[in-house]
């Protein structure tokens, strides 16, 4: 899932035209931006502190370690500029940098977000903690071209993208979202990535399948959602959470799995499922390092510092444009 991170951009379209045209495919699937309504946020933090996800608390220790460096040359009135901005955790590790005459390294915050009443909650949760800072959120899809406000004029700039987020992109995705990234940034900002490493299946499966079944509560509210946003009527028992480790694409996929044989109606329209036909509802790629480096250099950008915990769990990878 989308974990650890923001939740991923909606399209301009109803919940029910989104369902529909996964639910038409050969494999059905359902996007992963339909995970986050109000239960789905809530679901989702809860799993960001299960014992088996590790990368919550991995990514954290490593801001913690890092981020004095990340912003070593910035000065003083740069601007953090958050792709998928849930909420303001992560970046509190960057916001709180200071130089050593007190200026902040950061006086503007630019969160990237479709959810528009989060970012107006986090807006004024920041006018609070961070008096001195100028918040400008845009509620838009992260994955395109994006225009910064006006307000953020020529200054420095620091791109932040943190979590597994990039992971539930496809490759050529990445690709694509990259280089809108930096055409956004502009040709002389930085861009910090947070990137989830391929390790143990020993490891990865009991993340995406905790014991407490959170992630099987999460992965369920799709069909919740549908039933009161898209006039749908899934049976929920009928469904069951399943997670697997696909080693050949280097990917966890999520996915639904009919117990039985039946038809659900969506917005009028009639789908059929197979006893253990399954609803794809989710990639998380893990990449080597050296495959992500290949993938940022597709996109115009060089990777100028990488960091990793002792584990090798995850990365962050501070980029420059080529």
């Amino acid at each position: 899932m989308p974990r650890d991170s923001a939740p991923m951009p909606a399209a301009k379209q109803t919940v029910a035209e989104l369902a529909l045209r996964g639910l038409s495919q050969r494999q059905k699937t359902l996007p992963p931006q339909l995970f986050y309504d109000e239960e789905g946020s809530r679901l989702f933090r809860l799993i960001t502190e299960l014992p088996e996800y590790y990368l919550t608390r991995t990514e954290l220790l490593l801001l913690t370690d890092v981020a004095p460096r990340v912003v070593r040359d910035l000065p003083p009135g740069s601007v953090l500029v958050e792709y998928g901005a849930g909420d303001e955790t992560k970046a509190h590790h960057l916001l709180r940098q200071h130089r050593g005459t007190g200026q902040h390294v950061f006086d503007c915050y630019v969160p990237i977000d479709v959810a528009a009443a989060g970012l107006l909650r986090m807006q004024r949760r920041l006018d609070s903690s961070y008096p001195h800072l100028r918040v400008h959120p845009l509620a838009t899809d992260f994955t395109a071209a994006i225009t910064l406000p006006p307000e953020v004029g020529s200054r420095e700039r620091l791109g932040f993208f943190p979590g597994s987020t990039i992971g539930n992109l496809e490759p050529l995705e990445v690709t694509a979202f990259l280089r809108n990234a930096r055409m956004t940034l502009g040709g002389d900002a930085r861009f910090l990535v947070g990137v989830d490493l391929r390790k143990s299946p020993a490891v990865l499966i009991p993340a995406y399948n905790d014991s407490a079944d959170v992630t099987a509560a999460f992965n369920l509210n799709l069909l919740v959602r549908l039933n009161r946003e898209a006039e749908a009527d899934f049976d929920i028992g009928a469904f069951a959470h399943h997670a697997i480790w696909n080693d050949a694409e280097s990917r966890i996929e999520m996915h639904l799995v009919s117990s039985r044989e039946q038809t659900v109606r969506i917005a009028g329209r009639v789908v059929h499922f197979s006893a253990g036909e399954t609803i794809h509802t989710e990639n998380s790629y893990k990449y080597a390092p050296d495959h992500f480096a290949t993938l940022v250099a597709g996109a115009g950008w060089t990777s100028i510092a990488t960091w990793t915990d002792a584990a090798r769990f995850f990365a962050l990878f501070l980029l420059a444009p080529e």
